[in-house]
């Protein structure tokens, strides 16, 4: 589906935030503030305490404690939803019911058939809908992806992905700040499944930036330590939209950390890490050349210029909607035989998850 041409009303966009939690902190909430015709008019969160004190923290100048009541606000030009993915579906409709543009935390939502009823709300809101896999606009992936363009490996013939870290996916605490309430993570009714949806999908969102939308998805999952329901070990194979094979791994449960991922071509590889910041490699036979990157304060800053760029109508933004049910579509595949299924709301039938009760008996 093609997206919707854009006329925005004014030279900035004026956004408002359903959900200002730890996400928003650093990550991406000043983008909005420092993005080129960009402006924080409103923040909303349930506890209106907790609201306000990010407001008054981060300069915005109005807070909500209801969703629906940030959503009407008349100054609030484009809603960001930066709740858990249980929470996208509902938020993400207030703003396409309102005609507002949406930009959504990924996962887009924690199944492929909630990603369909956002996509038909927003088509027919004639609203565009964006998702922040902000990877793809970060410079060290932009720039692998012109290596690859460019042919500096000849014809892509393989890529693969492995990760690995202990139960908690990897992810700490700001610094100077409390570890924050990452629980959720592992509760499907709140995150759509595991660490796969929090973690993986930034990994198995790049598959598809690199290698286009995947094909003959195959995999396992299964939960062997972690406490909890949910996964956590999964690999799965796949063909590129050209045709080459590719694998990813990933374990949640590992005492060792491993974070790589590799272009594999007929001249030559590109290799580097999905969260690290370390340069990007290029092996060629006419020897190594390393490329490195300064990351930004603001890890989500470039993506969210993109989306203010395609609304005032002067660029694109590589996540789109429809690029993050792509991604959404993978990991229902992978994970389908561990929930029994996921085209239903799998996460209220905890008990009939083929995958849980294999690991209460013991695999």
């Amino acid at each position: 589906m093609a997206p919707p041409s854009l006329s925005f009303p004014g030279p900035v966009v004026r956004w408002g935030i359903i959900g200002c939690g730890d996400v928003t902190e650093v990550k991406s909430g000043p983008g909005f503030q420092k993005a080129d015709g960009s402006h924080l008019v409103a923040v909303m969160r349930r506890d209106v305490g907790k609201a306000a004190d990010y407001a008054r923290r981060h300069g915005v100048p109005r807070w909500y404690a209801d969703a629906r009541a940030l959503v009407a606000d008349p100054e609030v030009d484009a809603v960001y939803v930066a709740t858990p993915p249980g929470a996208h579906l509902d938020a993400a409709l207030l703003a396409a019911a309102a005609g507002k543009p949406c930009y959504v935390e990924k996962p887009m939502a924690r199944h492929t058939a909630e990603c369909d009823t956002m996509l038909a709300a927003f088509a027919a809101a004639h609203q565009p809908l964006f998702v922040a896999y902000y990877r793809r606009a970060l410079p060290r992936f932009v720039h692998a992806r012109a290596l690859l363009d460019a042919g500096r490996i000849g014809t892509l013939t393989g890529l693969h992905c492995r990760f690995a870290s202990p139960g908690h996916g990897g992810i700490g605490s700001l610094p100077g700040q409390p570890a924050p309430d990452l629980s959720w993570r592992f509760r499907a009714v709140d995150s759509g499944g595991g660490l796969l949806l929090d973690v993986g999908a930034h990994a198995i969102d790049l598959l598809d930036f690199f290698g286009g939308p995947l094909h003959d998805v195959a995999g396992h999952a299964a939960r062997l330590v972690t406490p909890g329901d949910t996964e956590d070990t999964v690999a799965f194979s796949f063909r590129t939209a050209a045709g080459a094979p590719g694998t990813a791994s990933f374990n949640f449960a590992s005492a060792q950390r491993a974070d790589s991922l590799e272009l594999e071509g007929t001249l030559g590889r590109i290799a580097l890490s999905v969260f690290g910041h370390e340069p990007v490699r290029l092996e060629t036979a006419a020897g190594p050349e390393s490329f490195p990157f300064t990351p930004p304060a603001h890890i989500a800053q470039p993506l969210i210029q993109t989306v203010v760029d395609a609304l005032l109508g002067r660029g694109t933004c590589p996540s789109t909607g429809a690029s993050a049910r792509r991604t959404s579509a993978v990991i229902d595949l992978v994970l389908a035989a561990y929930y029994g299924g996921r085209t239903d709301a799998f996460w209220t039938r905890p008990a009939t998850w083929p995958g849980r009760q294999q690991a209460i008996d013991g695999g």
